[in-house]
């Protein structure tokens, strides 16, 4: 078998150098087009970015899948400046999406990029005035080592900005239509194939006190598919940390591996957690130079990251 270590991460407002402020509502930023107006955005801090590089170049992922980069040349010009260029990740695929304050996934890779498909222009159901997708669902096909493929569907799902009650149902249309993509590529078995669904699915799998129930269970349960974070101990599987009372500890981001895949691949995944701020006090591991109480940061994410057995001819 041959072995392609696989992550996803969150890298919080990876804009050239500038980014909305904190409870912005995009659609006033963007209503006379894209002059910068100070009291709309912020300057991006360039040691967020380099310590945002650091923890990428620690992961030494084959293949990446990124959430929250503006765009393409963005993405370019951070490899350049931060990761230590075009010889270290070559091949790099983003499509603009939907959101309005310009934050897409994208993925860069060691390893050839031959296909990218975008499904931004899929119709909430009943509204066909409603993009689906809060970003994209982007499909991207990676040719490994043994002369396979590997097929990527990278997410970002709604956000839980205005409750998570509120905000549930466009998640579970999203979690719902990712599967129906997957079957449509793959088939009625698709956990036979190498594949897997990973990014930041802000939510995650526990009920609320209120009673607030997940929107993804029934993609991060599906039997095609294994959450191979779960494999982690159950008080190590946070991935991120919102500053809300004593603080809530929560797994948002995913790595879905094909149960093939998941069956051939025996690793525990790890999740990186040297680039968060002090305040997450949970984690008493060491830390990236410069992190600070809040900021400077890698990202309120952590990385995630694992080595993926594809199998015979993959």
């Amino acid at each position: 078998m041959t072995a392609v270590r696989l992550a996803t991460f969150n890298v919080e407002n990876l804009f050239a150098r500038w980014k909305f402020k904190d409870g912005l509502d995009p659609q006033e930023a963007v209503k006379d087009g894209w002059a910068v107006d100070e009291t709309k955005f912020d300057e991006y801090s360039d040691v967020d970015k380099e310590i945002t590089g650091e923890a990428i170049r620690e992961l030494k992922a084959d293949v990446l899948a990124l959430q929250e980069v503006e765009n393409v040349d963005t993405l370019k010009h951070f490899r350049g400046s931060y990761l230590g260029g075009p010889s270290k990740y070559p091949y790099v695929a983003g499509i603009d999406g939907n959101d309005p304050r310009l934050i897409d996934v994208v993925v860069i890779s060691k390893l050839p990029i031959v296909a990218v498909r975008s499904n931004q222009h899929l119709k909430t159901p009943g509204n066909a005035r409603s993009e689906l997708f809060s970003r994209d669902c982007l499909e991207v096909t990676i040719e490994t080592p043994g002369g396979g493929q590997l097929l990527l569907f990278v997410q970002h799902f709604k956000s839980m900005v205005g409750g998570r009650a509120q905000t549930h149902q466009r998640r579970l249309v999203q979690a719902t239509a990712v599967k129906q993509i997957v079957t449509q590529r793959l088939g009625p078995q698709p956990g036979d194939q190498p594949f897997a669904v990973l990014g930041d699915f802000n939510d995650y799998l526990d009920a609320d006190d209120d009673g607030t129930t997940t929107a993804i269970d029934d993609l991060v349960g599906w039997d095609q598919v294994e959450n191979v974070v779960t494999r982690r101990p159950a008080g190590d599987q946070w991935t991120h940390y919102y500053n809300k009372g004593a603080g809530e500890y929560r797994q948002l981001d995913y790595l879905l591996l094909s149960s093939s895949l998941a069956k051939a691949s025996p690793a525990v995944p790890d999740i990186m957690r040297k680039g968060m701020p002090l305040r997450a006090a949970k984690y008493t591991g060491p830390r990236f130079d410069s992190i600070g109480q809040d900021r400077p940061k890698a990202s309120d994410h952590c990385p995630v990251v694992m080595d993926v057995e594809m199998p015979k001819g993959g």
